[in-house]
């Protein structure tokens, strides 16, 4: 891992000088990042404002749409699930929450002298590989699509408007970024149609996570990627019928990247409905992620 002072040289372009550091994480993917867990269900510790940790949420937009991106900086809270939407100019918070919240907590464990900041941009049902695309949308950053814009565009979107901002929690003391990690929670969709396009996932992933690093110019930056699940909950039991190639593409990623790790705890966790977990799995896949990617990240 490099160190604290070389990220901060490397992001000298995207940031002025500062006398507050803020430890930056990208979270992304399709709709188990987005969060389908209930506000209502979260314990006291995750229900009310954040102290010191900060989220800038992209509005999330299909291919084409020319909105993706926008926010603003805001404390965290419960509302970033499923139904969260934004303008620029102010969130509209939804009754759900995703592993954001968890994860925020566990981190402000991990680093209790540190402050932190989240930026994410995920969409729900949507692919890497441009083919499964569909009415969703795709990561594939050549997908011309519709008007040429697709997820990845959206997620530079996101990184602009968040990064363009130099005092995120309104001191008036600005604030210096310093990229600390990825999550990443995506893949049922890449599983769910062909063979061959479930085959192809372990290129998509590698060659989409190096871009998300060069977004953020830190070219062995952490990821933690969220190894995908089934309800088993279909006609035909399987929900993803290649979801197997996808794991095997996750794992591999983990095994073969120098700063990469997976989560497996979503093989036990229960589903709400055939495609998303309940409120409890999305506070235990937050302190894994934060767990994981720990793990890689070592001591402050």
């Amino acid at each position: 891992m490099k160190s604290l002072i070389h990220l901060i040289l490397v992001f000298i372009p995207l940031f002025s000088f500062s006398q507050e550091t803020v430890r930056v994480f990208y979270l992304g993917g399709q709709s188990n990042m987005d969060g389908y867990g209930y506000n209502k269900d979260l314990p006291d510790s995750l229900s009310g404002s954040f102290d010191n940790v900060w989220i800038f949420h992209g509005n999330l937009a299909g291919d084409g749409e020319p909105n993706g991106g926008q926010g603003i900086w805001e404390a965290l809270k419960p509302g970033h699930g499923v139904g969260f939407a934004s303008d620029g100019k102010s969130n509209q918070l939804s009754d759900r929450f995703g592993p954001e919240l968890a994860f925020a907590k566990r981190m402000q464990g991990l680093y209790p002298d540190e402050k932190i900041a989240l930026i994410k941009y995920s969409k729900g049902g949507t692919s890497i590989d441009s083919l499964g695309a569909g009415p969703f949308g795709s990561w594939e950053p050549d997908f011309r699509g519709k008007g040429g814009i697709n997820q990845y565009d959206h997620f530079l979107a996101t990184i602009r408007n968040a990064t363009q901002v130099q005092d995120i929690d309104g001191d008036g003391v600005n604030d210096l970024l310093v990229p600390s990690g990825i999550l990443w929670m995506q893949g049922e969709s890449d599983g769910d149609k062909t063979e061959a396009m479930a085959n192809r996932y372990y290129a998509n992933l590698k060659r989409l996570m190096d871009l998300v690093r060069a977004a953020l110019r830190v070219d062995d930056l952490p990821v933690v990627i969220g190894k995908i699940s089934d309800s088993w909950n279909d006609e035909d039991g399987k929900v993803w019928d290649y979801g197997e190639l996808v794991q095997y593409a996750q794992e591999k990623y983990a095994r073969t990247d120098g700063n990469a790790a997976i989560v497996r705890n979503t093989r036990y966790y229960d589903y709400s409905d055939p495609w998303h977990y309940k409120s409890e799995n999305y506070i235990d896949l937050g302190k894994a992620f934060a767990d994981a990617l720990y793990q890689i990240m070592g001591d402050p």
